[in-house]
């Protein structure tokens, strides 16, 4: 089978698992795990933060941000097909007690003017807006990119309102490498950023969560509250920084390999609207003969596995567990279709 579902499908290769084997380990919820001390240093290094928590999840490092910069009762801003509001259990309600304003955006993506008419008044009927969360990669977008000079406008519009920002950055390396940008940008702007290590990056467990040490401390608790303390979690964090050292530049494959089969897909007619691939994230229209169900099925039928993410849509994912001739197969596929 090709699995183009999600690149959270990928399996750690032979070196990956021969550094998870090796791996020093400790304690950490004692904070005594040095594997997992060298993966959340390694990253706040790298985006010029101050600290770094390794949970077991993506849902997990956002939803424990979003607890932390907020108060019950408040409001969190974001784009109206954020993960952190669609696909995350409810969780905002739940854990933080907040409720969420949903933005109508271009591809999962925000811009400042829209943040800024979402900022209720200081009024007593109203709940109270505390945060901004964005979405980098969006995935709901296509895998779209932000601008970086759009990010800078809502950081200004934050700091004028008194308002926290978060990174949700689970394919946040697929951004860095499409635009080619400097993580510590990120740092420098964001009050926390959340990086899942088991998507493109391809490791089988975990994200961290970045912020400055106070936030982080904080962070740690929240954690520990939520159920994500880990023991001997080295033998995950090793994965984490095979994956740091290793495979970042190889995601401009991913995007190569999303680019052709877009381009295949362009050209059926049963193929309605593609959104834009910038990333490694293709999802597009399915019209004429087929449904997303029925499209879902003849993929299937020639050993292919996409994800249907509407009645009309289907998404497919290339990751690092997708070889040049998986891409030819698939394309040749779609040929047939």
């Amino acid at each position: 089978m090709i699995e183009l579902r999600s690149d959270t499908f990928t399996k750690p290769t032979p070196a990956m698992l021969d550094a998870m084997l090796n791996a020093r380990v400790g304690d950490d919820v004692f904070n005594e795990d040095p594997t997992v001390n060298q993966l959340q240093d390694m990253l706040a290094r790298m985006f010029g933060m101050d600290a770094g928590l390794f949970c077991p999840s993506g849902t997990m490092t956002n939803q424990v941000a979003i607890k932390c910069h907020t108060q019950p009762g408040g409001e969190v801003i974001c784009e109206k097909m954020s993960h952190v509001y669609i696909y995350e259990g409810g969780g905002i309600a739940f854990n933080s007690g907040c409720q969420v304003k949903a933005v109508d955006g271009n591809h999962g993506r925000i811009k400042a003017h829209r943040v800024l008419e979402s900022i209720n008044t200081d009024d007593i009927h109203k709940a109270k807006t505390q945060l901004v969360s964005l979405e980098n990669t969006a995935n709901r977008g296509g895998g779209s990119c932000y601008e970086f000079d759009d990010i800078s406008e809502i950081k200004e519009i934050c700091l004028q309102h008194n308002l926290k920002l978060h990174l949700d950055g689970a394919r946040l390396f697929n951004a860095l490498v499409a635009k080619k940008e400097n993580p510590k940008q990120y740092g420098d702007i964001f009050d926390s950023i959340s990086i899942c290590l088991s998507k493109g990056l391809g490791t089988p467990v975990g994200s961290v969560l970045l912020g400055n040490k106070e936030f982080i401390e904080q962070a740690r608790r929240v954690r520990k509250v939520f159920g994500g303390g880990m023991r001997q979690a080295g033998y995950l964090a090793a994965a984490g920084i095979f994956a740091l050292e290793n495979n970042i530049d190889r995601l401009a494959l991913d995007h190569l390999h999303a680019e052709q089969i877009a381009e295949a897909l362009a050209k059926k007619d049963f193929t309605g609207e593609v959104m834009p691939v910038e990333t490694n994230i293709i999802i597009f229209e399915v019209k004429g003969n087929y449904t997303a169900k029925t499209l879902l099925k003849a993929f299937k039928e020639k050993d292919i596995l996409v994800s249907a993410i509407s009645s009309t849509q289907i998404r497919m994912v290339l990751h690092l567990d997708v070889s040049d001739g998986m891409v030819k197969e698939t394309i040749n596929a779609i040929e047939t279709l």
